[in-house]
């Protein structure tokens, strides 16, 4: 492994074969044994170069949009779920020949594409807010105070449910099973009354499934136990889980400065192809590095962009860094991909896999055609 990816050309993303099938593998497991459906949630990891491997584990994929849906329609199959907070009205119509689950975010959008969706004979449900909050991450908690995700119980309308046949709740960001067991005992608290008459429940993502100390056998029974209460089928759609710690950034030192530290500048940037490093925040782990002053050498990691605040986070290595090493930025599989973008003009990296024989194979490149694409 290591060999392999310290010489690919930077900037590079390289997903791990083997550790994606191992995180597969465990999703399909964790499906069988509580009988309950799991998908691809694409708004974390959509490279469609190994949507045939993920199809032989998952049952699907769902979106966030058009697009989204499009592309789990076209390069995976499988079952097509869709939620959108709000769905464009000239994009509805393609919606309903791709998708076979539709969730509406409000009863007002429900009401309007109503008529569409049941005579397009598609499976429709309502997503629900049990304004219930498990995290402290304002920014990715649709339970927070204000939240436009989902129908509160106050806004819950019983005399509009002919034609719903599921609901559909998302409320958790990278978490263990005491957070969806907390989750689901607010849900029946506040919407109870409403889930014998429903074929399905989707409990969303941020099942944190295949991390190592995440308790499978906890979700497990809890879904039985759901499944055999209601008769409903049960839906989780993890996004993270299915490429956790399954994908690296591979980046260059392009020069070193100092400033009260010593500062490397990258041909990485976090602005441009880390962004959740910014938003979330948080410090990447990064191959064979420390914390700072853990080891004898501190270095600031920083992109070659423009913005003051592109900065990946301090580490410290056993010996100094020279211009044309290379760095392995590890879990960047996930929501990087997804979310990078070329200010500045920056190169998006390309996207490689790395084979289970330890090959790497390029799957694309980029240049100034997809910069300037973008533009006008």
């Amino acid at each position: 492994m290591e060999k392999s990816l310290y010489e690919v050309a930077t900037p590079c993303y390289v997903v791990d074969e083997a550790r994606l099938t191992e995180n597969l593998a465990l999703l399909r497991d964790v499906a069988e044994k509580a009988g309950c459906k799991i998908l691809l949630a694409q708004k974390a990891f959509s490279m469609f170069a190994v949507y045939p491997l993920i199809g032989k584990y998952l049952a699907g994929t769902t979106a966030s949009g058009l697009f989204e849906a499009k592309l789990g329609f076209e390069e995976m199959g499988g079952e097509t779920h869709i939620f959108s907070a709000a769905y464009l009205e000239h994009e509805f119509d393609e919606v309903l020949q791709i998708c076979d689950h539709i969730s509406f975010n409000s009863f007002a959008q429900w009401q309007k594409y109503r008529k569409k969706a049941l005579a397009a004979g598609k499976s429709c449900g309502i997503r629900i807010n049990p304004q219930h909050s498990t995290q402290e991450h304002g920014i990715y908690d649709p339970c927070a105070d204000g939240s436009r995700l989902g129908v509160t119980r106050e806004n819950f309308r019983p005399e509009l449910l002919a034609g719903i046949e599921g609901l559909h709740f998302h409320t958790l960001c990278e978490q263990n099973s005491d957070a969806l067991i907390e989750t689901l005992a607010a849900v029946e608290e506040k919407f109870g009354a409403f889930l014998p008459q429903m074929k399905w429940v989707n409990f969303g993502g941020g099942h944190h499934i295949t991390r190592a100390d995440y308790d499978r056998e906890a979700l497990i029974a809890c879904v039985r136990r759901f499944k055999e209460k209601y008769g409903v089928e049960v839906y989780l759609e993890p996004g993270e889980a299915v490429a956790l710690n399954a994908g690296y950034l591979v980046a260059s030192v392009l020069d070193i400065v100092q400033n009260g530290i010593d500062i490397a500048l990258l041909d990485a940037s976090a602005a441009c192809h880390m962004p959740d490093v910014i938003e979330m925040p948080y410090r990447p782990p990064l191959y064979h590095s420390g914390k700072p002053g853990e080891k004898a050498h501190t270095y600031r990691l920083a992109g070659a962009t423009c913005l003051a605040g592109d900065v990946i986070g301090d580490y410290s290595f056993d010996a100094p860094l020279a211009v044309g090493d290379k760095l392995i930025f590890e879990d960047m599989a996930i929501y990087s991909m997804v979310k990078n973008n070329t200010f500045n003009g920056m190169c998006l990296p390309s996207i490689a896999l790395q084979h289970c024989d330890g090959s790497i194979e390029t799957v694309r490149r980029f240049g100034y055609q997809d910069f300037k694409g973008r533009l006008s």
